[in-house]
């Protein structure tokens, strides 16, 4: 069964890198992807779909042409992208502009793939709408090689409220930290491609209304810009964080929480991802 996203939850992420093929090399090495051309969110850049034994797992993207208009869409160094499903794109943008948010770049067909915009919240953190057409998003996540969560980095305490707003959003006040939930996810999930979600995860330790996860606020460190934040699934931190280094990347930090083991990885050509792997406490 193909996964699906209702309006609300993440539901792909991508790379805008100035090397595609230098990208494809290290993403590939790292995470074990495959690539295929396939069509992005903008006609006038290469894109590629990775793939993890067989399904989608994220899209890379050439950077704009020198010159191009739209090069506000385009950061200075390659950025790792998070888009939220909507069910209708248009009307989503309405929403985002009505909550004070702001367009970077407009509506997009992306072939029979769907149609994406690139957008900010009221803070600056950019992130992307999809409405999807024959890509309905990710179809593998929280396993080796896919991606993990999508994370809100703010100081700004106000934050929260715009995707209240715009896509009813919930924020729990965890005290260790803040979880994000979209309410009725999990009852997606679980008549869906994920019917055991709930006995699952009241095996492990974990929070109230866990299913609806879709994410976390965490605070932006100093000087710090808000942003999303993209994290992906390993077997081994350490493992992943040396062939990261083999090909080409830096660990910028490796960290231990009582729920994870993370690098902070960037790599060769400024992108910046977290590597994560789920070690739970026990009971």
């Amino acid at each position: 069964m193909q996964r699906t996203y209702p309006e609300g939850v993440p539901s792909w992420v991508d790379l805008e890198s100035p090397d595609l093929g230098a990208a494809q090399e290290f993403y590939g090495g790292l995470f074990g992807w495959t690539f295929e051309a396939a069509p992005g969110p903008r006609a006038d850049a290469a894109y590629v779909v990775a793939r993890l034994d067989g399904r989608a797992a994220a899209g890379l993207g050439a950077d704009l042409p020198d010159g191009s208009s739209d090069a506000e869409a385009t950061p200075d160094l390659p950025v790792w992208n998070t888009y939220v499903a909507v069910a209708d794109l248009d009307a989503a943008v309405e929403r985002m502009t009505a909550a004070g948010g702001r367009v970077i770049a407009a509506a997009a067909d992306a072939g029979r793939a769907g149609r994406a915009a690139v957008v900010a919240d009221p803070g600056g953190a950019r992130f992307g709408l999809w409405q999807a057409g024959a890509r309905a998003g990710v179809q593998v996540v929280n396993e080796p090689g896919a991606w993990n969560f999508s994370d809100l980095h703010t100081s700004d305490p106000a934050q929260p409220r715009f995707y209240e707003a715009v896509f009813g959003w919930e924020f729990a006040d965890l005290g260790f930290a803040t979880l994000i939930r979209c309410p009725g996810y999990g009852d997606h999930l679980a008549a869906t491609v994920d019917p055991d979600i709930r006995q699952r995860q009241a095996s492990a330790i974990t929070p109230p209304k866990f299913e609806d996860a879709i994410g976390w606020l965490a605070p932006a460190h100093d000087g710090e810009p808000p942003h999303w934040h993209v994290t992906f699934t390993v077997a081994d931190r350490d493992e992943a964080a040396s062939t990261a280094e083999r090909l080409g990347g830096t660990v910028l930090a490796s960290t231990d929480t009582d729920w994870t083991q993370e690098a902070l990885i960037r790599d060769p050509q400024g992108g910046v991802f977290t590597a994560s792997r789920f070690v739970p406490p026990e009971r």
